[in-house]
């Protein structure tokens, strides 16, 4: 029969198990959606994730056709897990680029490409 100082290991990564799992913010949902194809003029960024997160500490850029990075100003708002900013953009291909702190410390990173095919109507 095993001591039961042996099984401590084991009850203690158990006992962490539903911590571990919900270590890292995903994204959940965005605005533009992945591969979108959008028309030129302003845009409603809005990124949210499965967990809180600390928007102070987290970055949003854009990187246009040209390969010119912005970093967007993310706008305070009353959802814990949302990021949200505006940005201009034009004609061209153009990835946003993600960083977020959760809440626990654990930074995660992701990107959103998308397209805008012509002038706004």
């Amino acid at each position: 029969m095993p001591c039961p100082a042996s099984r401590l290991p084991l009850l203690l990564l158990l006992a962490a198990a539903p911590c571990l799992a919900h270590a890292h913010a995903i994204l959940v949902d965005s605005t533009p959606a992945p591969n979108a194809h959008l028309q030129a003029g302003p845009l409603g960024v809005k990124f949210r994730y499965n967990s809180r997160i600390d928007t102070t500490r987290s970055k949003l850029t854009l990187t246009g056709p040209d390969g010119t990075e912005t970093r967007l100003a993310i706008h305070d708002g009353d959802m814990p897990a949302t990021l949200s900013a505006v940005a201009s953009v034009g004609p061209g291909a153009y990835t946003l680029r993600w960083q977020v702190l959760a809440i626990d410390g654990h930074i995660t990173r992701g990107t959103v490409p998308f397209s805008v095919d012509g002038p706004a109507k």
